[in-house]
């Protein structure tokens, strides 16, 4: 998979852009806030649909637009995919009246309209930012996004889930609140009980597996970058956990291998309703869900120690690193094809060995786009065989 041309308009800082994009790597190049992060956000966003940066929609649209009465941010690509051309556009429609906002989003795979979980995993994408480590030492809900947005690129059906699951658990957690604030039947939470087991059976069973797929691919690409110095594990800690604790132990150590894989969907949903059934009466006097997927917790480890809490920089920006080059890796084992790589300032705080072999980890996929301040932190012979481009203020224009 790979993108032949990407048209912006009034999107991040881009009032206008449409360029081709070259098939393998493509170098961009610029200052501090030109838009070169901006334009592997709008990369990113057609694969997942959300951004990592903004915190709603809104912010994506371009300053200048925003403040008039319609304003239209559009992000409109081009691809191969399968030996076949596809086109993708996602239109961010903002009306302003009355001193009110109202966004709302179209998208169109192929010119036909698509609600968000219909149209997720027909462009695939990895993205590395250097905010994202959060997603070794920040909080479980960071680890718990990155595989969402992971997940619902490869598994059909894994994003409505998600959303289902999200929109059941509100209800429920209202409901929980009113038994245990003015009484009632309780048995009113047998069907969104229901609801909620069917949507966690399959996101528990998608993560179990993913997780298991990915730590191998991780622990390879790891090795590597630590010219096998360390060995990295993923360890996955379910709040639903199907695995019953060893006699005498109230639940598993964090370090504690655990194989999961035997246990079926249906294992999941019927293990997980029991358990709801078991914790009822501790969830009404709380007045919320306490077991599930949205409480899920991952920690990844390196000879032992748990770098979200013990890692210097150095070993964290490594992990995320053997993670993205996973991803790209286990994205295609699932879909038959190459995700497009964005990367964006990677080879700043790595050393000259590991920017090395990073760059030679490249050469595997199919497309790479990475911005960077500086190309002598690349290899001439690297920069040889890419494009390089120049970002300025919001125009792009190639070097040669």
């Amino acid at each position: 998979m790979y993108l032949t041309r990407l048209s912006l308009t009034d999107f991040r800082a881009f009032a206008r852009l449409d360029m081709e994009v070259p098939r393998r790597i493509l170098l961009l190049v610029g200052d501090n806030a030109q838009g070169k992060t901006s334009l592997l956000e709008a990369v990113y966003y057609l694969a997942t649909f959300t951004s990592l940066h903004a915190q709603s929609d809104r912010q994506l649209i371009h300053f200048l637009a925003a403040q008039e009465a319609l304003a239209v941010g559009r992000i409109t690509a081009e691809f191969q995919r399968g030996g076949r051309g596809h086109r993708l556009e996602v239109r961010l429609i903002l009306e302003n009246s009355n001193g009110s906002a109202r966004l709302r989003r179209e998208i169109l795979v192929d010119g036909i309209k698509r609600t968000a979980q219909e149209a997720v995993g027909f462009f695939n994408a990895v993205i590395f930012l250097p905010q994202m480590t959060r997603v070794a030492d920040g909080s479980p809900e960071e680890r718990r996004r990155y595989l969402n947005l992971l997940l619902s690129q490869a598994h059909p059906g894994y994003a409505q889930a998600l959303s289902e699951y999200q929109q059941v658990l509100t209800q429920r957690n209202a409901l929980l609140k009113q038994l245990g604030e003015r009484g009632g039947d309780n048995s009113q939470l047998d069907y969104w009980d229901g609801l909620l087991v069917e949507r966690g059976a399959t996101l528990i069973f998608a993560r179990n597996t993913a997780i298991s797929e990915m730590e191998r691919l991780a622990a390879q690409f790891h090795g590597r970058l630590t010219r096998q110095q360390e060995v990295l594990r993923i360890f996955y800690q379910p709040a639903y956990d199907p695995l019953e604790p060893p006699a005498g132990q109230y639940s598993l150590p964090l370090m504690a291998s655990a194989d999961r894989s035997r246990f079926s969907r249906e294992d999941l949903r019927r293990g997980f309703q029991e358990k709801l059934a078991a914790v009822r009466g501790e969830e009404i006097a709380r007045g919320v869900t306490t077991i599930g997927p949205h409480r899920d917790e991952v920690r990844f480890v390196s000879n032992g120690v748990d770098l979200g809490s013990f890692g210097s920089r150095g070993q964290v920006r490594t992990l995320l690193l053997s993670l993205k080059l996973a991803e790209v890796a286990w994205l295609k084992e699932k879909t038959g094809e190459w995700p497009v790589l964005l990367l964006d300032e990677i080879l700043a705080e790595l050393d000259m060995q590991r920017r090395a072999d990073l760059l030679e980890a490249l050469g595997e996929g199919e497309q790479s786009l990475m911005t960077t301040t500086d190309l002598n932190l690349f290899d001439p012979a690297f920069i040889q065989n890419a494009s390089v481009w120049r970002v300025r203020q919001g125009v792009v224009s190639s070097e040669g």
